[in-house]
């Protein structure tokens, strides 16, 4: 987490983010910025299911590789190996679920579009 900015005033007291100054004030409510942006679209369902995908597919591909003794090379690196191709899969799964989250809003779009041209 990132601190609040604290500067001090002539008094030597500590200033919360508020502008002492006659020059300028800091923005507070009114409009969204990017941070609020960002939290909305992580809070977004869409968000939820592409981690929910990415878990999904880096534990299937985990139980794939299995994690039984022996077979000529040593634990560490069969280890290093199951977590490299977890991610690619989960990686590869997102990307799948995208792609047709993508081609359903296309479809809708020229839905849309053809009913507004009728």
């Amino acid at each position: 987490m990132a601190k609040k900015a604290v500067a001090k005033t002539k008094a030597g007291r500590k200033s919360g983010g508020k502008s002492t100054s006659s020059g300028g004030s800091q923005k507070r409510g009114g409009g969204s910025d990017a941070g609020e942006a960002f939290v909305r679209l992580l809070q977004s369902p869409l968000v939820a299911e592409l981690v929910a995908v990415a878990a999904t597919a880096a534990l299937a591909s985990l139980a794939e590789q299995g994690f039984t003794k022996g077979g000529g090379a040593s634990t560490g690196k069969r280890a290093g190996r199951a977590v490299k191709a977890a991610g690619k899969a989960a990686a590869a799964a997102v990307g799948r679920r995208l792609g047709t989250e993508i081609d359903e809003i296309r479809k809708a779009a020229k839905g849309a579009k053809a009913g507004a041209k009728a």
